[in-house]
């Protein structure tokens, strides 16, 4: 009987062949066990210790594995569990750590998935809250260990690839969902907001911080700004800040400028300033001879752009009534606003960014303040560089991974998935950095399936061995080659 259209016919094969979709996968954990990050999340997490069934370890990393094949929910365990070949490298590999005739799954089934993110919901912490009220659940230690694993990984990545500085990108990303417990942000519609902190250099997470999502980006954004100062590695002798306006805050700026950090003292920063009434009144009066054009690079080309910056003498009112303030700088950027925006506007009745009319011209206005003496248009192009790999970096969360959908209504649950999902992007940005090379560091997650992670291959066992066989001339054999070379200089040495 025909089956469809075209003369060919699906059939389900009667025979465990040991045919796999993710022939690339298994590098993953290659790298895993060189980074030791199996026995990190055994040290660390602790929900089954002691217990029979799955463990930690085991959990984990089959979670962190379904986001880089590019599973997003729960169920999509059964789609691992169902490829036979990539089944038999877990049950062989040393990471996955239990006997075959133990079980008769690979990977944990949902339920046992569902119940284990249980385990880091804390129900007692739901009675604190307060209608109307941002309020960040506290985590329990289960939940808190997450960091101290992924504290780990960025030690190791920091040892293979110093760098001296530290750039931390802090910036919130609202995630849309239909639970029906979650919270509405200020987008209106009921999503979560966690806040998460971007090493720049590295380009892994530092820190971030799963949030209900009317909880506003800077609501504690200095307590924050500490906790990830404590998890930058060894090596790191400079840090630096870059935030949006949810990090204008004058405890934070303060904190910075003062030294107040023991290990990296004064940190210097560069915030989105709030475009109030007073800062378009310090704005107008710049002379029109101080506004100098600012440039872009395009294509390895500079080029001038319709934007002007200019410097700003400016005191904020709450800060202006003591002389023990600190001072800062401030800059301010503007930008014409065409005829059609400007029509457009009067129609919606206001901008979604502020404008200020300036001889005559009708100007889109941004403000930043910062502690440093860089030239303004040299601040201003590493300023701008946040919102290209950190956003860039949440959608791949969202997108990408399975950032962008929840397992639960219950906030602990989430908070634990949105966790391993970190773990898996900085397992991946791991990969790129220090297996696969600098052209690979800027490749996104669906360039990597095709060319990596999801490829055809048969597993077979022969004199106790465990081969992943590729079919003949396959164009990504040489790059899985180099790639375990490489995890293998990767593996520390008995003296670290």
């Amino acid at each position: 009987m025909a089956q469809g259209v075209l003369a060919f016919q699906y059939e389900e094969d009667r025979q465990e062949a040991g045919v796999t979709a993710l022939g690339g996968l298994p590098a993953y954990l290659d790298l895993a066990e060189a980074m030791g990050l199996g026995e990190s999340i055994s040290r660390h997490i602790g929900v089954r210790q002691g217990c029979q069934g799955w463990t930690d370890r085991q959990v984990v990393m089959a979670l962190i594995l379904l986001n880089l094949a590019g599973g997003d929910c729960v169920d999509d365990l059964r789609v691992l569990e169902g490829d036979e070949g990539f089944c038999r490298v877990l049950r062989r590999v040393e990471l996955h750590g239990m006997k075959r005739k133990q079980r008769r799954r690979t990977v944990p089934s949902p339920s046992a998935v569902f119940r284990y993110l249980s385990a880091f919901h804390d129900q007692q912490q739901e009675g604190h809250r307060v209608a109307g009220k941002a309020f960040i659940p506290k985590a329990n230690k289960d939940l808190r260990a997450f960091s101290k694993v992924n504290e780990d990984l960025l030690g190791f990545v920091q040892k293979r690839n110093r760098q001296p500085t530290a750039t931390l990108d802090m910036d919130a990303v609202v995630v849309e969902t239909s639970k029906a417990d979650a919270l509405f942000s200020y987008k209106h519609y009921k999503s979560y907001q966690p806040l998460n902190t971007w090493w720049a250099e590295q380009g892994l997470v530092l820190h971030t911080e799963f949030r209900d999502g009317n909880v506003p980006a800077g609501y504690e954004q200095l307590r924050v700004l500490r906790e990830a100062l404590g998890l930058v590695p060894e090596g790191v002798e400079k840090v630096r800040v870059r935030s949006d306006t949810a990090g204008y805050q004058h405890d934070l700026l303060r904190f910075c400028e003062k030294g107040e950090s023991e290990r990296f003292g004064r940190i210097e920063f560069a915030i989105g300033c709030d475009v109030t009434e007073e800062f378009k009144a310090a704005v107008a009066g710049v002379e029109e001879g101080d506004w100098h054009p600012f440039y872009r690079e395009r294509n390895g080309q500079v080029v001038k752009t319709q934007r002007q910056w200019a410097e700003v003498c400016f005191v904020p009112n709450a800060i202006g009534h003591s002389k023990k303030a600190p001072v800062y700088r401030y800059l301010v950027t503007r930008e014409p606003l065409k005829q059609l925006t400007f029509a457009w506007a009067q129609d919606q009745q206001s901008f979604p960014f502020p404008t200020m009319d300036l001889g005559g011209q009708h100007y889109k206005v941004f403000g930043v303040v910062t502690n440093m003496d860089w030239d303004g248009e040299q601040l201003l192009r590493w300023f701008y560089k946040r919102c290209g790999k950190s956003e860039e970096a949440h959608a791949v969360m969202k997108e990408d991974l399975a950032g962008g959908q929840f397992p639960s209504g219950d906030f602990g649950e989430n908070a634990a998935w949105w966790w391993i999902m970190i773990l898996a992007l900085n397992l991946n940005a791991a990969m790129k950095a220090l297996v696969l090379g600098q052209s690979w560091v800027a490749k996104r997650m669906k360039a990597i399936r095709f060319s990596l992670i999801n490829l055809p291959a048969r597993v077979l066992e022969r004199s106790r061995r465990l081969i992943v066989r590729l079919c003949r001339g396959h164009p990504s054999f040489g790059l899985l080659m180099e790639a375990r070379r490489r995890i293998a200089q990767l593996v520390p040495q008995p003296s670290e």
